[in-house]
């Protein structure tokens, strides 16, 4: 067992760290989403290898395996205190980017990669609908084939990137009912034809990263905008979840880290009764209980890109990490703003950690959801319909 990264890994992770406060110091927007400055933070991501990081070489990515990955978005989330923008950074490459990586044909990975790794281009998945959320088995767009094309019809909700989307990973049934092979996954241009966009949703965290909702409205696409094959976009999904599981969530390792280093030093600064409250056991506890769930999270999260990197198709990793991390968050979002006293429920850091953790608990399937998978590979049957063995 080795816990420390190699000289690689620490360099690039220090390096992503210096230019994540240097360029993305921007705190997140408190008014209208701004376009034009998240797309200039976004090319200068780009130029720094993290929007494509492990994509390989020889279509524009850096090449990295999981654990490197990994430690590049834990630092961008400590260096960025945009969490929203590290959030969308992660979504562009794990949910839509890696599945164009991992399941497309030869001319479509020379097609999109290339400029969505430079930061060029920004990519979305689409897979969330009004109601089809963690039951994915039920989506209602459909994909009819119409000889050499296909007709996609639907709406797709809570999509991150979309209003800045350049292409979109597209889930729709090709066969409804038809369960895990019912699905197929589509690679389609933001411009195409029926492919709209609706405004930024108004949300309570991750405010710097824009989400919206997709309408496809008789939008017809080749038939080579198949990615993988039609009746393969469950096993996309799930590809890309194994990432998104992992991956995605160390940006919120990042972000702990810097709440956890600010309150340590905030405790050791603000005085009360004449002595610094960090002093006193109630505090000093507390700090040491966010200090035990950020690291425990850590080590799970890094045990799962471990495996991730070494090829697993063990589930129960990535979703045990996706656990523990969004929990952690929450809960040191809670302390951080606890701990400031009055000064917890302005306006900073602390509170900003809060809102942004919300949401960790529901997408990349909630965490119930989590517990059930966990459940059915220890054996403990399906939960959904109450059955044990």
């Amino acid at each position: 067992m080795n816990f420390a990264f190699d000289d690689d890994t620490e360099d690039m992770r220090e390096a992503v760290e210096r230019f994540a406060r240097r360029d993305l110091a921007e705190p997140p927007p408190d008014g209208a989403f701004d376009p034009a400055g998240f797309r200039r933070r976004w090319q200068l991501a780009g130029k720094q290898g993290v929007v494509g990081s492990v994509v390989p070489e020889r279509y524009g990515g850096s090449g990295l395996n999981a654990v490197t990955a990994a430690a590049v978005m834990e630092a961008l989330g400590y260096g960025c205190p945009d969490t929203g923008f590290a959030f969308s950074v992660a979504a562009h490459l794990f949910a839509a980017v890696m599945p164009i990586a991992e399941f497309g044909t030869e001319e479509q990975k020379r097609r999109w990669l290339p400029a969505l790794c430079s930061g060029e281009r920004i990519a979305a998945h689409g897979i969330t609908e009004p109601d089809a959320g963690s039951d994915t088995l039920s989506l209602r767009t459909r994909a009819v084939r119409d000889g050499d094309c296909y007709v996609l019809d639907g709406t797709k909700a809570f999509t991150t990137n979309a209003p800045v989307a350049d292409v979109f990973v597209v889930q729709a049934a090709t066969a409804p009912g038809g369960g895990f092979f019912g699905l197929t996954a589509f690679v389609v241009e933001a411009d195409t034809p029926g492919l709209s966009v609706g405004p930024p949703y108004d949300k309570v965290g991750l405010r710097g990263s824009p989400t919206a909702d997709v309408r496809l409205d008789g939008c017809v696409v080749p038939a080579n905008a198949v990615l993988g094959a039609e009746g393969a976009g469950a096993s996309v999904f799930a590809g890309s979840m194994k990432w998104e599981r992992t991956c995605l969530f160390a940006a919120y390792l990042g972000a702990m880290r810097r709440v956890l280093e600010s309150t340590v030093a905030y405790a050791g600064q603000r005085e009360q009764f004449g002595v610094p409250i960090g002093g006193f056991q109630a505090v000093s506890h507390r700090v040491v209980d966010m200090t035990l769930a950020v690291e425990s999270a850590r080590l799970l999260l890094y045990r799962a890109a471990w495996g991730l990197a070494r090829g697993s198709e063990d589930e129960v990793a990535p979703a045990l990490a996706k656990l523990a991390v969004s929990e952690a968050a929450v809960r040191v979002g809670l302390d951080a703003v606890q701990l400031r006293g009055a000064l917890g429920v302005l306006s900073g850091e602390a509170e900003t950690l809060l809102r942004d953790a919300l949401p960790s608990r529901i997408f990349s399937g909630t965490n119930e959801i989590q517990k059930n998978n966990i459940a059915r590979a220890l054996g403990l049957g399906d939960s959904r319909r109450g059955t044990r063995r």
